[in-house]
């Protein structure tokens, strides 16, 4: 499709590939899709909101492009036959499972540190995703989003209010510069119903995410700068330092934890949080940078006694406008770090 559709041939191993892979050669099909793996993976976070279900969703659609593969007559290119199947597929899990939440979503915020607040099992959170796992793949220049800017936790959450079809559309045009009819032909619909969801979907996500993004929020600081708040987040954090956080944060700021629902807007709320819970509350902290859904975060770990090691507590997600931090999205979740390339405990 799109910018891969007018190329239908390829290399000539990969045609010697795909003549093998037909006849039924699994490690000729490996070599075909493993240089899209990455992409496909990053496509299906995007339609489902988080890393489980995309690697669950990524290798059902490589199992079912492998049973189909003898359909493919190779009118479009393999990459963008791959992308219709990886779609299907998450269409397929978005209607069996709905969409994924964060504590904004789920009501108001709490002017005051709420203590012991219990996680909520019974909700589909939307998790981060390894900045590892990105691929920058071939631009098109018909995109209009980055893949980058197309992974930005505020994208993301803002796509998982779309219906499925509108969500799919969405990411197939904007992101990924399909056309509108060969959209249809890989959602089995008309032109007329995705130029019509396109519609929907742009209104609902342009209110829902910021101006500018993050990618050209970080673009206008430098590296070494983005470095010393993530830097200073961590420090004020380990040595307990409520002012030190304080002057970091932007005035409208928001904290939350998901799976937590209550959450914290405004210096007041998040201060009195702060101050309450994971500067005086919580013990012994250590941070190691790293990255997340193309935006600054930090891998936070907690002492534990009975360990005798700060293990793994969360991946913290730091949104920035200008040099100040604007939503601090902390995902609770020791298996996280691990997934993130970062090591289960520190001393």
């Amino acid at each position: 499709m799109s910018e891969i559709s007018s190329r239908t041939a390829g290399t000539t191993a990969e045609q010697a590939d795909l003549i093998s892979a037909r006849d039924g050669d699994d490690t000729a099909f490996t070599r075909l899709v493993e240089p899209l793996r990455r992409e496909l993976h990053a496509h299906c976070y995007r339609m489902l909101g988080s890393v489980h279900d995309a690697d669950d969703a990524l290798q059902d659609a490589l199992l079912r492009a492998w049973r189909g593969l003898a359909r493919f007559e190779g009118r479009s290119s393999l990459r963008s036959w791959l992308y219709a199947v990886a779609t299907r597929t998450c269409l397929d899990t978005v209607g069996a499972r709905g969409r994924r939440a964060l504590p904004v979503d789920l009501g108001p915020s709490s002017d005051r540190a709420v203590v012991g607040d219990p996680p909520l099992t019974d909700v589909a959170w939307l998790g981060p995703y390894p900045d590892a796992g990105l691929a920058g793949g071939p631009a098109d220049p018909h995109a209009r989003y980055e893949q980058r800017e197309a992974v930005e936790l505020a994208f993301v959450a803002a796509l998982q209010h779309l219906p499925g079809n509108q969500r799919a559309a969405l990411l197939l045009f904007e992101v990924l510069g399909f056309s509108a009819a060969e959209i249809a032909a890989a959602m089995d619909t008309s032109v007329a119903s995705v130029n019509s969801a396109l519609q929907r979907a742009r209104v609902i996500v342009t209110e829902r995410i910021p101006s500018p993004t993050q990618q050209q929020t970080l673009r206008r600081i430098d590296d070494a700068r983005v470095r010393e708040i993530v830097a200073g987040y961590s420090s004020a954090l380990e040595r307990g330092d409520a002012d030190a956080l304080v002057a970091l944060l932007t005035e409208d700021v928001t904290w939350s934890m998901p799976p937590l629902a209550h959450w914290y807007h405004g210096i007041e709320a998040v201060t009195d949080f702060a101050a309450r819970i994971p500067l005086t509350g919580c013990g012994n902290w250590r941070h190691l940078p790293t990255g997340a859904n193309g935006q600054a975060a930090v891998g936070s770990y907690l002492w534990n006694d009975d360990a005798g090691t700060h293990l793994g507590w969360s991946i913290n997600v730091l949104t920035l406008r200008g040099e100040r931090i604007s939503e601090i999205t902390s995902f609770l979740d020791p298996g996280l770090l691990v997934s993130f390339g970062l090591p289960a405990s520190l001393p």
